[in-house]
């Protein structure tokens, strides 16, 4: 293979490298949003045990609300690692494919949709976390304090 073969595929695969970097920001983010579910889940499981019976039936809203919430943030994180995988074995792909000549390009295509696929559907389900968060908040908060939008 020489250098002007080459540079096709380095530009090829720029595409999946900036994709893995920006999967790597919201991954970053949904395990600063994992972290904080599971600390808010200490903390109340510490309330919980003094407790009077009307707030005990609260927190204990809050805690499956917060069990849902963190089952719902570590299959964003899988489908996002998933993700980043599939980006990476693209890019080794595209390489192994100029290198030796290989046609491949249905493989190459159906790696980069399980990848958008993984991505898309982390996406939606750490969407589903950010409408469970407000319905905690709801919980926390008197009636008269908000409006349900």
């Amino acid at each position: 293979m020489s250098l002007a073969n080459l540079i096709p595929t380095l530009q090829l695969s720029i595409g999946p490298v900036i994709l893995i970097s920006g999967i790597g920001l919201i991954l970053l983010s949904m395990t600063n949003r994992f972290g904080r579910v599971i600390d808010r889940a200490r903390h109340l499981t510490r309330d919980l045990h003094g407790a009077s019976d009307a707030n005990r039936v609260s927190i204990l809203a809050q805690l499956r609300i917060l069990s849902t919430r963190a089952r719902l943030v570590r299959a964003c994180i899988a489908l996002a690692a998933v993700s980043i995988l599939l980006a990476a074995i693209l890019i080794i792909s595209l390489f192994l494919a100029a290198l030796f000549q290989l046609g491949i390009a249905a493989l190459i295509v159906a790696i980069f949709v399980f990848c958008m696929l993984s991505l898309i559907f982390s996406l939606l389900l750490f969407i589903s976390d950010i409408n469970l968060s407000l319905k905690a908040l709801w919980l926390e908060m008197p009636p008269e304090g908000y409006g349900k939008a």
